[in-house]
């Protein structure tokens, strides 16, 4: 009788510690195990002011064999949105929060200080606020190594760099755009290693796509080796301009855009059918106004005038009228296959993150997301020396509003807004140990989504407290029921705003205005390009979700932006 009571409270025992341990684990009171490798490495990798169709999965021509693979193996997401621009986007994902939240509701630059004052909100800050937590932060203290290398943009200053938001190992350019090739002066760029201050050689030797890419090999192979498992993010540079790429990569596609921007975005928008990422019955948005037709380009000197004749800052940087020539198409040619060299070079080096995976023996277990921060450039950038040729490291260009139109494809409008042009990315979910088929996922998702399902995925807990704070609630939901085949349930709005440019979308329906203009709607089943505003058919829908976006606007401390205009 004895024996059977012992026998009895053993099973009790046993039972009950099965049962807390892994409560223990995802609270983070439990340091992990060699049953950790299990648990999967994740890598979120992020690109920069990079369209919607640029890359082959997606229905462009520019050549991205490695980016390709994982959505041939993987899902390719059809309406996953961003916030519009660069640094609300990396606090977004960064934090689960919508970036208003995170206090990133607009740029952290030094430019827009005179913004920030007068909009006078915790909301618009400089780096990211301490009621938030990073995705680093919440994986680090359940156990992840947490690793950095690319582009920072959320906090310039101490104590708001990567290692002070959860990142074990850095390799970061903290501030926003910066010179590829590291050449000193204005666009140079603030960089640190972990917690030092770094200087970039500027003998020719450095770019910084193929740097951030040096510094995630190694990473990844050092820690892919470890018992517990590791979250890489990894953030790009590429393609924001300026227009900076190797020669080797240039003379691929030199030549191949003199087919000119309208027949480029034509071949893209068939393609995007042809793969199942548009519906045929969309007809895509009409060549930007501001731009001619190719065939008149080198006929139609006046087209400059709508484009404000010389670029923003070009006199200041001793461009000329008669330097610039807005009817040279070869100068087109080169500035499209520049842009289409800093993504193909990107690729590359994603390439040989994903060798290192496979050599170490990491890739089956290894949860991969790629992205881009924001729609299109439409920025007109012509800085630098006057003289330097373009793509030069001297030059410092942006790809212009033509090229910025193509990008976009089959949308309207470009980053900083919320039509779909501005916020719709790209998002490609690579994982072999559970996505066993690739397909297609027409929900739509957003980047708060990313920080719920690297949790997820991690089987760790989004925290209530970190470090004495409370932490706002997470605003995401996990994708990686997707990822399994399984129902997924999503939200029922989802919301925008930059600059004043407000966006809900809910279902089908969006709803979406351009400051200082009013509401307009749009069905997305029907008419995702955005052409047909039917707001004037159902006005109570539109005042439906103009309600739940001025609640949104208040829950979430957006200021209006008439507040940051006012004279």
């Amino acid at each position: 009788m004895r024996h059977k009571l012992n026998a009895l409270l053993l099973m009790v025992v046993l039972l009950l510690f099965a049962t807390t341990v892994p409560a223990q684990r995802k609270s983070g009171s439990v340091k992990p195990s060699r049953a950790d490798r299990k648990r999967p490495n994740i890598i979120v990798i992020l690109a920069d002011d990079m369209g919607f169709s640029d890359l082959g999965s997606y229905g462009g021509e520019i050549r991205t064999p490695n980016l390709d693979r994982l959505a041939q193996n993987g899902l390719r997401f059809t309406q996953f949105y961003n916030t519009a621009r660069c640094c609300p986007s990396r606090a977004s994902l960064l934090t689960g929060l919508y970036p208003h939240q995170a206090g990133i509701g607009h740029m952290i630059d030094d430019y827009a200080r005179e913004i920030r004052a007068r909009l006078n909100s915790p909301a618009y800050s400089t780096y990211l606020n301490d009621t938030s937590v990073t995705i680093a932060e919440a994986l680090r203290q359940d156990g992840y190594h947490t690793l950095m290398s690319g582009k920072w943009h959320v906090g310039e200053q101490r104590p708001h760099h990567p290692v002070d938001r959860g990142f074990e190992r850095s390799f970061a350019l903290i501030t926003g755009a910066s010179n590829y090739f590291a050449l000193p002066g204005r666009w140079q760029g603030k960089w640190a290693i972990d917690d030092q201050p770094y200087t970039p050689p500027a003998d020719g030797s450095f770019y910084a796509t193929d740097a951030f890419t040096d510094h995630a090999v190694r990473v990844v192979d050092e820690y892919a080796r470890k018992d517990k498992p590791f979250f890489l993010y990894l953030t790009y540079t590429a393609p924001h301009w300026p227009l900076h790429a190797l020669a080797s990569d240039i003379a691929k596609y030199r030549g191949k855009y003199l087919k000119g921007w309208d027949a480029v975005s034509q071949a893209r928008y068939r393609r995007q059918i042809e793969l199942g990422i548009i519906c045929r019955s969309w007809q895509p948005a009409p060549r930007d106004e501001r731009v001619p037709a190719w065939e008149e380009a080198s006929t139609l000197t006046a087209w400059t005038q709508p484009l404000n004749a010389l670029p923003r800052n070009a006199e200041r940087f001793g461009y000329k009228p008669g330097t610039y020539d807005p009817t040279d198409k070869q100068m087109w040619d080169l500035k499209m296959a520049i842009y289409a060299a800093q993504i193909d070079r990107m690729d590359q080096g994603i390439g040989r993150v994903l060798a290192k995976l496979k050599e170490t023996g990491a890739e089956e277990n290894t949860l991969i997301l790629f992205l881009s921060d924001n729609g299109a450039a439409d920025e007109r950038i012509y800085e630098g020396q006057a003289d330097a040729p373009i793509g030069a490291p001297a030059s410092f260009q942006s790809y212009d509003v033509p090229w910025a139109n193509v990008s976009s494809t089959p949308f309207r409008l470009y980053k900083h807004f919320s039509h779909e042009g501005g916020i719709a990315t790209p998002l490609i979910a690579y994982y072999p140990a559970l996505i066993k088929r690739a397909r297609l996922v027409h929900q739509p998702g957003h980047l708060i989504d990313i920080m719920a399902t690297c949790l997820d995925a991690a089987g760790a807990e989004y925290p209530r407290t970190y470090k004495g704070k409370k932490i706002t609630p997470l605003e995401g939901v996990s994708l990686l029921p997707l990822m399994k085949g399984q129902r997924y349930v999503g939200r029922k709005e989802i919301y925008f705003e930059h600059e004043g440019n407000r966006a809900v979308r809910q279902g089908r329906w969006k709803s979406v205005s351009r400051f200082p203009g009013g509401w307009q709607l749009y069905d997305m089943e029907t008419d995702r390009t955005e052409l047909t505003d039917i707001a004037s058919r159902y006005p109570e829908k539109v005042k439906e979700l103009a309600g739940l976006y001025e609640a949104w606007e208040r829950r979430v401390g957006v200021v209006p932006w008439e507040r940051a205009v006012a004279k």
